[in-house]
């Protein structure tokens, strides 16, 4: 399933193959519907009802581009739809709109850089997608302007128990809600697949007044920095160590009693978990804490390095950890 999550193309405000793909897996398991943002808001009935409403939360867009100009001589300018880093980006390939239009983000060749050129990472203003176009109008027979464009990234097993795609962020969130709507919950609980969290959290701001939780939690990715030559606190956290609870970053500061329980459950169940050892980032709790009367939140996270590019990498280890760590903490935030 995460394969197929991965391999969807979903860029902020174009996820309706991913939430067709999501739609389709919890169907007949739940109540759903779908906001006017597109978000799919879905209620799973448990063994039991309980005057504590809980959401889970997950984002089906992921990090990309549109097109924004074409040249005389038929290459594409665009601009990034989310947080990405330039350096991430050349020479990669990417595709292009519906029909799945292949291109090259175009960079000059090392031996024609200016010494200043050699010591900085280009803006996207100088970079251009080349399609193989001759001229605008060639190029405007395949793509148009206002046309998405994906990372083009294969789904790969690396080492031991490594996973490598795009969109992990946060496909992996989504794949564990599935998994739980698809599967017996002690209590009724809300269940938000949220569009456009890579543009501002839009898609959370929305559900979460429309649901009117008294807990959430966030399922995610969040950045890992476990590389050679990075050590101590440097790293943030550790592909192999566990799920990562979060106690602040840019967005949100966490519920306390939510961050102790999440490691109490852990310790008790001899699950790894670690946090985060830089206040960084964000998610659709920030969105979620301030909406309507307030709701107290908590994040937990797969490590993940190389964010927010076409090469994310988890381990499949962390992933079973999470799912662990959820199943045990889930009915003990309707105490």
């Amino acid at each position: 399933m995460l394969k197929d999550l991965c391999l969807l193309n979903g860029t902020s405000g174009d996820e309706g193959a991913v939430r067709d793909y999501i739609i389709n897996q919890i169907k007949d398991y739940c109540e759903y519907r779908v906001d006017n943002l597109g978000s799919v808001i879905a209620f799973k009935k448990g063994k039991k009802a309980s005057d504590v409403k809980v959401s889970i939360n997950a984002h089906m867009d992921e990090v990309g581009f549109i097109v924004t100009g074409i040249t005389d001589d038929g290459y594409l300018r665009f601009a990034c739809v989310g947080g990405i880093d330039s350096r991430v980006c050349l020479d990669r390939v990417v595709s292009i709109g519906k029909n799945g239009v292949k291109g090259v983000i175009a960079d000059k060749a090392f031996h024609l850089l200016s010494a200043d050129e050699k010591e900085k990472c280009p803006d996207f203003d100088s970079l251009l997608i080349d399609i193989g176009a001759a001229s605008a109008d060639e190029a405007r027979q395949y793509v148009s302007l206002g046309d998405f464009v994906y990372f083009e990234s294969d789904y790969h097993e690396l080492g031991n128990g490594y996973i490598k795609a795009k969109a992990l962020d946060d496909r992996i969130g989504c794949m564990l809600m599935i998994g739980l709507i698809r599967g017996e919950l002690e209590y009724d609980t809300y269940f938000c697949f949220n569009v456009q969290e890579e543009v501002g959290l839009r898609g959370s701001k929305c559900t979460s007044f429309s649901v009117d939780a008294d807990i959430a939690i966030v399922l995610e990715s969040t950045t890992a920095a476990d590389l050679d030559g990075v050590s101590g606190a440097d790293r943030v956290c550790v592909l192999g160590d566990g799920p990562v609870i979060s106690f602040m970053d840019n967005r949100t500061i966490y519920d306390r009693d939510l961050y102790n329980l999440g490691f109490d459950v852990a310790r008790e169940n001899d699950i790894p978990v670690q946090t985060k050892t830089a206040v960084a980032g964000g998610n659709d709790a920030g969105a979620i804490q301030t909406s309507g009367s307030g709701t107290r939140v908590m994040a937990v996270s797969l490590p993940t390095r190389y964010i927010h590019s076409g090469a994310s990498v988890v381990k499949a280890s962390d992933i079973e950890y999470t799912r662990s760590l959820i199943n045990k903490l889930l009915p003990r935030l309707y105490d």
